[in-house]
């Protein structure tokens, strides 16, 4: 028994000559570490804090100040590689220290500085795809601008640079997602005008694919973001040629009274005069017919038009 008894002690004393070592060890490397940082070599004091703590931890309440200041400086070292990363130009690099924050911080409850590292995040991958945008590197761009997204579903300026890399490289359909996800996240006063030109291709390249009812739609969608002849224009083609005589004499009105000046307004009138005495509407048939008597490719068939129309109401009466 007494023998056993010594065995334990021994080993206590041994163990405490192991802490009293990891001790003085860690105190050197944190020291160490302290001059890398002032001296600005982050990764090396980054890593001699943690191996610092590493062995604090194992120090019981011998290393508890240590444990304690290490916390607090880890994370603001990895502050400091991800500003400097972000001077350097290097976004994934901040993006990635920033992150290591977060983890570090999250496990040991600084609550604060996980806060402020996630805030960073999507900042600096929203200033990253503006960069990738400006090179032209679209694919990449809208990766960074997902990222963000991942990160703050609700940053507007994120949207919106997705939906401008997206657009740009022919994506109408999902940069029209985008454009709205941006628009109802504060930036719909940016958003309105890219809404009403993906809008307006959209229905461009539907009604040359004979998808009528989306040309259509999507036609009076880019109109209502920006007032734009061109959209009501292909809504008026798009409503005639799937049958809706109507629609079409509706947006081809609409068209002439947006664009009063246009080059094919005497086209566009001989059409809707056409419509409306396909419908029956004479009266007005004969109103549009008198606005295409002068156009040089329709007139002569308009005159025609007027003059039969004419003959016809006279034998009525």
């Amino acid at each position: 028994m007494r023998r056993l008894l010594l065995t334990i002690v021994a080993a206590l004393a041994m163990t405490s000559l192991y802490a009293q070592n990891d001790m003085v060890e860690a105190t050197q490397k944190a020291t160490l570490a302290k001059e890398f940082l002032d001296n600005g070599e982050y990764q090396n004091a980054l890593t001699g804090f943690q191996e610092a703590l590493a062995l604090a931890q194992g120090c019981g309440e011998e290393g508890f100040s240590l444990v304690t200041t290490c916390k607090t400086i880890i994370p603001k070292t990895m502050r400091a590689i991800a500003r400097k990363a972000l001077q350097d130009g290097d976004y994934d690099k901040a993006v990635s220290s920033l992150k290591d924050v977060a983890a570090f911080a999250g496990e040991y409850g600084d609550t604060q500085s996980v806060t402020n590292a996630k805030t960073l995040i999507p900042q600096i991958l929203v200033k990253k795809a503006g960069i990738l945008l400006d090179e032209g590197k679209y694919e990449e761009a809208a990766q960074a601008c997902n990222e963000a997204l991942a990160e703050d579903p609700s940053n507007g300026i994120a949207a919106l640079r997705l939906g401008m890399a997206l657009e740009s490289s022919g994506n109408y359909w999902n940069a029209v997602d985008a454009y709205e996800k941006a628009s109802k996240n504060g930036q719909a006063k940016n958003a309105a005008a890219k809404l009403g030109k993906c809008y307006l291709l959209r229905a461009l390249d539907e009604l040359k694919s004979k998808d009528f009812s989306a040309a259509v739609k999507d036609a009076v969608s880019s109109n209502g973001y920006v007032p734009n002849p061109q959209a009501l224009q292909i809504a008026g083609n798009a409503s005639m040629m799937s049958g809706d005589r109507a629609g079409a004499i509706k947006y081809f009105e609409q068209y002439l009274s947006a664009a009063p000046s246009a080059a094919n307004i005497g086209q566009v009138a001989y059409v809707v005069g056409a419509l409306c005495q396909e419908g029956g509407d004479n009266t007005k048939a004969m109103e549009y017919f008198s606005k295409a008597v002068s156009d040089p490719t329709y007139g002569a068939e308009a005159k025609k038009a007027l003059d039969a129309l004419g003959k016809a109401s006279k034998r009525k009466r």
